[in-house]
């Protein structure tokens, strides 16, 4: 679900950029030809107004990247890039301990991840909870302590 603040900030930016080059200028060509404007500043204000256009794209993409990056902060969420590293530290560690490689290569990376993980710790026989699972754990039961 997106946060209210990334709902304005794409309702912005559908309004901002609706107005295209195009459209201005016929916007302008029916109010140079009810003689609302002459034609010099009829262009000048198609200039003002792809300017502010742009202006305007270039804020609302820095606030959704921020808003993205604050979102993605908040929620512990895993980009890309991040994942891609960890894969490639598991397959180095699969091939330390001569694991034969995964039978289904090309499944979803966050399951990969899992059954990488998974099978490094039933070849060493960890039993018990990892540290990532005891960290987790720890997070679940500070957010129920009232306080």
């Amino acid at each position: 679900m997106l946060s209210t603040t990334v709902k304005k900030m794409m309702l912005m930016g559908i309004g901002a950029l609706s107005l295209t080059r195009e459209r201005a200028e016929i916007l302008v060509k029916e109010l140079t030809e009810k003689g609302d404007v002459n034609q010099t500043e009829a262009r000048s204000f198609v200039a003002e107004l792809i300017q502010r256009g742009e202006q305007e794209r270039k804020a609302l993409q820095k606030a959704v990247r921020g808003e993205m990056a604050r979102l993605r902060d908040e929620f512990s969420m895993v980009n890309k890039k991040d994942l891609a590293r960890l894969e490639a530290r598991l397959r180095r560690i699969e091939k330390h301990l001569n694991l034969p490689p995964l039978a289904a290569e090309g499944a979803d990376s966050a399951s990969q991840a899992e059954e990488r993980l998974q099978r490094i710790e039933d070849h060493l026989n960890l039993t018990e909870s990892s540290p990532v699972e005891v960290g987790e754990r720890r997070q679940t039961d500070e957010a129920k302590q009232p306080g």
